[in-house]
């Protein structure tokens, strides 16, 4: 685990997200590097189709650590 220094905007940003969607603040933090990090390697994909790559990587950690 490490440390990501961001900005004191976008930390207020995630705080505001984070409780509007009932996620911790590194929860959220996570939930946005993953999404980007989706965005970026799959171009063509539709928001809908992003959030069902997230939870099908989800599901296959949690198959691997089961």
């Amino acid at each position: 685990m490490g440390i990501v220094k961001i900005s004191d905007q976008l930390h207020d940003e995630i705080r505001v997200a984070s409780q509007g969607l009932c996620r911790s603040i590194n929860a959220q933090a996570e939930f946005w590097i993953r999404l980007g990090r989706a965005c970026e390697l799959n171009p063509t994909l539709s928001g809908a189709e992003l959030l069902k790559l997230l939870v099908e990587e989800a599901k296959a950690r949690h198959d691997q650590n089961s």
